[in-house]
Parts: C-alpha cells; structure tokens; sequence
C-alpha cells in the first residue's frame, strides 16, 4: 500500500497541510476529497517528493526514492497541459516512454487505452480539455506503474468519458494495484471508490470506507399512514421525535424496520416506508461545512 504520515507543508505563515497521515490499499481505489483550497493537490506533490515539506510517503515500505525507476511503482497526472507545445501526442509520449527505457509499443498500448490514437499524430496544444486529460492519463499508465496518483481526471470528459474513466480506474485498481483519484465529481467519486479520504483547510478529517462514511451519518425514514395522528401518539408514547413532512413524518432515530414495526403494533396502515440514505454530496457538505476557504456571501459582505 501506500501510507502516508505526518504530510506538512507552510507557504510563508500559511499551513496548506499540518499532518496528514492515511493509507491507499491495494486493489482499491480511494477518493480524494476536498473544497478548493484545502490542500489536495499539496499533498499529493508532497506524497511524491515534487514539493518539499515535513512528513513522509512509503510506497510498499520504501520511499519513493529508493527505487531504480519510480515510474514503474507510480504514475502520475496532476498537470494536463505538462507536454511540449510543438510535439505531437505521440512524440509526447516516446520521450517519456525512452525516458523510463520503454519500447514504442507501450506508447501505442497507451494511446489505444484512452482511446486518442486517431488524433496521435496532432500537437496537444490543439486539444480540447477532455483529450488533454486522456493524453496526460496515456503518460501516466506507460509503464504500467503499481500505483496511479489522478488529481481531477475527470475535468473536461463528456458524460461518455467519465464513464469511460470510471470503469477504467476500477479496472486497473485489481491485480494488486491501487489508484488514489481526487475529484469535485462527488457523484463520480461514490460510483468508483470503495475507500475515502477527506481533508479541510490543509487538515484530515476522515480517512475511511465509502460505506461506512455513509453509514456513520444520521440516515432519515419517511413514513405516511392512514391515521397520522394515531401515529403521532406512539411515537410520543416511545419517546422518538420526529418531524412533520408534507402529510407524513421524518424520523431520525430508529431504523425502517422498527418503525414498520411500531406502525404494525398499533395496527396502523402504512401508505409509505422509505429508508433516506444521505449521499455522498451530502456527507461531504457536512463533514466540510466548517473548512471552506471560499463561500458565496451577500453582496454587503462582499464590499
């Protein structure tokens, strides 16, 4: 795996990340998340040695450094305007490719991955913001590297293209490979990470599953029934809040099945029982409510 311990990073008097410690484990992909300007992009630059701070990133116990060719444990796209503006995407890639002693061929396996061969033979400068990203994830797949750190991938790509990348990333986070992928695409992320990692403000917050994320927030049932105030009655009587929703309720504090079977009890008809699971969107909201290093405000406290 990788882990992470202690990440830290001070631009003059500012902390733009104070100890971020996590893991990404193999065979999974972990969402990297975040508003802007909470610090991602620092500490994926600092896990790669590309920006000097305290703290330290082991890749499979051993730093990044001690290996003859990193490219070969970790691939990277955190820039995807990082070519020469008069190479061809295909010249692009064979001076990177020669650069790590990789054969021609892995350049056309990488082009063919992300699907940009018809247009290898164009400058990149040319690109649209989705092809520019498929070049830049070409580079980072060449040597078919263990681990791919991704930051933002998805900016740019049409519906099609996220989905491409979605299936892509899962696909290559098996055979004891993992990807580390951060993204503003909240809905994205919960489709292809299985592990979470959230920092505010330079700090960690959670480092977790996506289920268990999930699952540690308070979850909401909806019920409607024939009798409303009948059910009103045994709620009170068994001590649950709840709260009025159109012509039914919302309750926090017990799950769909107790509640169907309190109704039950009390020989309520129920016209509707609908678990709410928060969704990532939501969960993320909260958890960063309080990090947010740019909020929209009224126009007097704009002034």
């Amino acid at each position: 795996m990788i882990r992470t311990e202690n990440l830290t990073k001070q631009f003059g008097s500012t902390i733009a990340v104070k100890d971020v410690s996590f893991e990404v484990e193999e065979n999974k992909v972990t969402g990297f998340l975040g508003p802007n300007g909470s610090g991602k992009s620092t500490t994926m630059r600092l896990m790669l040695g590309l920006d000097k701070g305290r703290g330290v990133t082991y890749f499979d116990d051993k730093l990044l450094s001690d290996y003859p060719n990193p490219t070969d444990v970790v691939g990277i796209l955190l820039d995807m305007k990082a070519f020469h503006p008069t190479r061809t995407a295909r010249s692009h890639l064979r001076v990177l490719a020669a650069a790590s002693g990789l054969s021609s061929n892995a350049v056309d396996e990488a082009l063919d991955l992300v699907g940009i061969r018809e247009v290898a033979n164009k400058q990149p400068r040319t690109f649209s913001l989705g092809m520019s990203q498929r070049l830049g994830l070409a580079a980072a797949i060449l040597a078919k590297p263990k681990y791919l750190l991704l930051d933002e991938p998805a900016n740019g790509l049409d519906p099609e293209g996220m989905a491409w990348l979605r299936n892509f990333v899962k696909n290559y986070a098996t055979e004891d490979r993992a990807v580390l992928v951060s993204s503003h695409l909240l809905d994205e992320i919960s489709k292809m990470a299985e592990n979470i990692v959230v920092i505010g403000r330079g700090k960690l917050i959670a480092a977790t599953t996506m289920k268990s994320l999930i699952d540690d927030q308070i979850s909401q049932t909806f019920i409607r029934v024939k009798q409303p105030k009948k059910l009103e009655a045994a709620l009170n009587k068994s001590g649950v809040s709840f709260i009025e929703e159109g012509d039914g309720y919302i309750i926090h504090e017990l799950p769909s099945r107790q509640i169907g079977e309190l109704a039950h009890k009390h020989s309520l008809t129920i016209y509707e029982l609908t678990p709410r699971t928060m969704s990532l969107e939501n969960v993320f909201l909260n958890m960063t409510s309080g990090a947010q290093q740019f909020r929209a405000g009224s126009k007097e406290e704009s002034q």
